[in-house]
């Protein structure tokens, strides 16, 4: 490849960074008429108790710290009459098995969707955002090492994060007989649902997800994908190592210091729409990240590759390393959370949808807290859980805003 087909980026002013739909001018309406638009899975005859009752005190008491199915009842059974009453349990309250069969039967997908918008008009609105301001998305999965199926085969889900928010926008169930490509095209089409459009929206996924089809699906909807590159694709790895990266100037630099170590990050980044590119579609940029570290004295070096499907005005190294690194969001924030302060897995929820239900009720959780300024997601459980009167008023209010 002739290195004058990749000229070194050089510093450009965005010329538009189209932001997803906004949330429009409105009354936004409390949980209980969030929920109404969950279908119920049960036969009409015999519903004793509101399914809009049953999955709000699930929310709330997750977001009280409840870790199990049992919790969610322990928690809704201390509640007085009058708290049971703001729920919607006028003729007093199920008993565990009733809450337990609900949840495992309720199509988690749909009940995430759900949530999320909910959660997003709940968000406060931002006073201004900044020129350059663009949703950036983390996709990750995760694995519920306590969690099995009817076969033996653990659960796993792929997750969208808001990294801005700190909102799971959604969640879908991986097949056990595959792997998270299958699942990226189902997670994108869940993200829409939430967000109405994605045009201007970036994901960002690791190496697995450098796949031609799912640049083209990302395309397609008008939004852009930033992946890593690694030796599942031998050709591509090969191309962008092979990159005249000396001849390039340092994009961006940064360094910090904590934990015990120094770490530099060093971004360099080149244009490859040009004939001759490199062999990924869609990819108008390649990045090269090195990172330097000093622990205890001793040095090490990593050098990981990258591709963008934005051009250079509309994504400078700066912007590329801020968004690189909120890829990480996704496992210290929702994920981590869930294992430390939910105990996510040594949760032995084997039952119907019961393990990706339960996930999206932390994630709500975690998604609520955060849009109400909490940074310690545990010490926000146990006050919740302390006020819980003042936890079912917040949830169940409905109040006029703009986002």
């Amino acid at each position: 490849m002739a290195s004058s087909l990749i000229p070194a980026l050089a510093v450009a002013t965005p010329t538009s960074t189209a932001d997803a739909a906004p949330v429009t001018d409105g009354e936004h309406g409390g949980l209980l008429q969030a929920l109404a638009a969950v279908p119920d899975p049960r036969d009409p005859r015999g519903v004793r108790y509101p399914l809009t009752a049953l999955l709000a005190v699930a929310v709330c008491a997750v977001m009280a710290g409840a870790s199990s199915f049992a919790a969610i009842t322990d928690w809704l059974h201390d509640l007085d009459e009058q708290a049971q009453e703001r729920l919607g349990f006028t003729a007093g309250v199920p008993v565990g098995s009733t809450v337990w069969r609900l949840l495992t039967r309720i199509d988690d997908t749909l009940l995430g969707t759900v949530l999320a918008g909910w959660l997003r008009t709940r968000t406060p609105v931002a006073v201004s955002r900044q020129r350059r301001y663009r949703t950036v998305i983390a996709i990750d999965g995760k694995t519920l090492r306590g969690a099995r199926r009817g076969d033996g085969r653990q659960v796993h889900l792929l997750s969208a994060l808001d990294t801005t928010t700190g909102i799971v926008l959604a969640q879908v169930t991986v097949d056990a007989k595959s792997n998270e490509i299958p699942a990226f095209a189902p997670l994108l089409n869940a993200v829409e649902q939430v967000l109405g459009s994605l045009a201007g929206v970036l994901f960002i996924a690791d190496a697995l997800h450098t796949q031609t089809g799912h640049a083209d699906e990302v395309t397609t909807r008008r939004a852009h994908l930033l992946v890593q590159v690694k030796a599942n694709q031998p050709t591509l790895f090969k191309q962008l190592k092979q990159l005249p990266w000396a001849q390039i100037p340092v994009g961006d630099r940064t360094r910090n210091r904590g934990h015990g170590r120094r770490e530099t990050r060093t971004v360099k980044a080149v244009t490859v729409a040009t004939p001759g590119g490199i062999a990924f579609p869609h990819a108008q940029q390649a990045v090269r990240i090195t990172r330097t570290r000093i622990v205890t004295g001793r040095t090490s070096r990593e050098t990981t590759y990258l591709t963008a499907s934005l051009p250079a005005g509309q994504a400078l190294p700066r912007d590329l390393q801020t968004w690189i690194r909120r890829h990480w969001h996704i496992e210290n924030r929702p994920h981590h959370v869930r294992d430390v302060t939910f105990r996510e897995d040594l949760h032995q929820a084997r039952t119907g949808n019961g393990p990706a239900v339960i996930a999206t009720l932390r994630n709500t959780a975690i998604g609520w807290h955060r849009t109400t300024g909490a940074t310690n997601i545990a010490r926000a459980t146990r006050q919740a859980n302390r006020r819980s009167h003042d936890l079912i008023t917040a949830v169940t209010s409905s109040y006029p805003t703009t986002q």
